[in-house]
């Protein structure tokens, strides 16, 4: 199985590296950044950068695609060479995923018409845009089609998918190697429970 991870100028690191930590476990699987040209892309932090091993045309059908989000997706939108990949891997791939604002780049290339999909909390109605149904949810099927919310949802997304194609063992191996096991400190990881102000001020931190 080969999954192919798109990088683009200010992506969010966890959003391809939740999903990369969950796939690349697995025995016999093959992980592969591709962006515009092979070579370092940086994340929307400034401060990290990944390294992309292959262009987008230098793979064209891998069994899984996953598209991460961040800042950097208003600018994606505008990258041809990079939607057009999305659409083309699309017709191809066993899944064509996206992690939280790069569901908006699915949409872009086509893939969201009719289709439940999701996003982060802070953008969600905007998917209606390309013809989307937004939903709450954090991780959305819809026939070949996966998205997942906001950021960390990427990896709870790579998990189900595992599940399904490698089974649920398997995919329980992985989680259980990884230690995913969330316990946080606080109860403030959705808008419908935060407290008051608060969705205001996380939403600061990422635009």
């Amino acid at each position: 199985m080969h999954v192919a991870i798109a990088l683009y100028p200010r992506f969010t690191a966890l959003d391809a590296v939740g999903p990369y930590t969950v796939f690349a476990f697995v025995p016999g699987w093959t992980v592969t950044f591709v962006a515009a040209s092979a070579g370092p892309v940086t994340d929307d932090a400034g401060n990290l950068t990944l390294q992309a091993t292959e262009a987008y045309g230098d793979r064209p059908a891998p069994d899984i695609v996953v598209v991460p989000g961040g800042p950097g997706t208003a600018e994606a939108l505008a990258d041809r060479a990079l939607v057009d990949w999305i659409a083309t891997a699309g017709r191809h791939a066993r899944w064509t995923t996206s992690v939280c604002s790069g569901s908006f780049l699915l949409g872009a290339a086509g893939l969201l018409e009719g289709r439940r999909a999701t996003s982060h909390w802070g953008w969600l109605d905007q998917l209606a845009a390309f013809g989307a149904i937004p939903v709450s949810e954090r991780v959305v099927r819809d026939g070949d089609v996966v998205t997942a919310a906001g950021v960390s949802a990427g990896i709870d997304m790579a998990l189900s998918l595992l599940g399904q194609a490698a089974g649920d063992r398997t995919a329980q191996a992985v989680q259980l190697a990884i230690e995913y096991d969330p316990q946080p400190p606080y109860r403030c990881g959705s808008p419908k429970n935060a407290p008051d102000g608060l969705p205001e001020t996380a939403l600061s931190l990422i635009r």
